[in-house]
């Protein structure tokens, strides 16, 4: 026999149904459904008064809102925004303080007003746009490398590095370095490449580690240019790429677990 499915009015009815025998523990019948005292007598002097009707929901919406919006102010908001359509929260304050409005609202004010007449609020309003997933359709398409920082140690600094598969989202590399040299990038690439294969592209910032500098030509040999002699499309850029950011997220999280690593297994020895 299947398990008969409950509700929270079926739960609340037979709690209400329970606690009302003469006799009944209310506090143990409390400790039995889950419920604090004071919402189990909530809902018998409910059930006492209205019955059915008072274990039903009940709107938690305030009888009055003193610091409510006034209609006027209200209507000087959406006479602005109906001559600027694409003016948001912060536009429209601003221009009701220049036309002398005696009490300007908050921009956040501003665009609650707009939300709660259905005005809508889109890229070109003031509104958020909508979020566009950074994401390729398969693994190995795209990795993401670098450093997350630094951390220190009693025996030196810790140096984590991450490399991480765009469409899974699965860190290929999740390493411990000593430093942030070229040799330790590298090794750590060679050892991602033979165990899950190669990458179509492979996307980092202009780290010292993964790019060349153009004035030592002593250093142009960089795990970027190691990755391109392996037909590995590559890309940088100045400032952390939009999909560099995946990484940061977990950044606390994997920086600990990197510290825990550091003192039993460092993967290169500071030179």
């Amino acid at each position: 026999m299947p398990f008969r499915e409950v509700s929270r009015m079926d739960e609340r009815l037979e709690f209400v149904m329970l606690a009302s025998v003469e006799g009944a523990n209310v506090r143990q019948l409390c400790r039995r459904f889950g419920v604090s005292p004071t919402t189990g007598y909530k809902w018998l002097e409910r059930w006492q008064l209205d019955g059915m009707v008072g274990l039903q929901e009940r709107s938690r919406r305030p009888q009055n809102s003193p610091a409510r919006s006034t209609a006027g102010t209200e209507a000087a908001v959406l006479s602005v925004r109906a001559a600027h359509p694409a003016w948001g929260g912060r536009k429209i304050a601003r221009r009701l303080k220049d036309l002398g409005q005696q009490v300007v609202p908050a921009p956040s004010t501003v665009t609650a007003i707009l939300k709660r007449h259905g005005v809508e609020l889109g890229t070109f309003g003031g509104g958020q746009s909508a979020f566009i997933r950074f994401e390729r359709a398969q693994p190995n398409e795209l990795w993401q490398m670098d450093f997350k920082g630094h951390v220190a140690l009693r025996t030196g600094r810790l140096h984590p590095l991450t490399v991480l598969d765009d469409h899974s989202r699965f860190a290929v590399v999740l390493a411990a370095c000593a430093d942030e040299r070229t040799a330790t990038v590298r090794a750590h690439l060679v050892a991602a490449f033979r165990r899950y294969g190669l990458p179509e592209r492979l996307i980092t910032d202009n780290g010292r580690a993964f790019m060349s500098r153009p004035l030592r030509p002593s250093n142009t040999l960089r795990p970027t240019l190691f990755a391109v002699s392996r037909r590995v499309a590559t890309s940088a850029s100045l400032a952390a790429p939009s999909g560099c950011r995946r990484p940061s997220a977990a950044r606390r999280s994997r920086s600990a677990q990197l510290y825990r690593m550091a003192y039993s297994t460092p993967c290169s020895e500071p030179r």
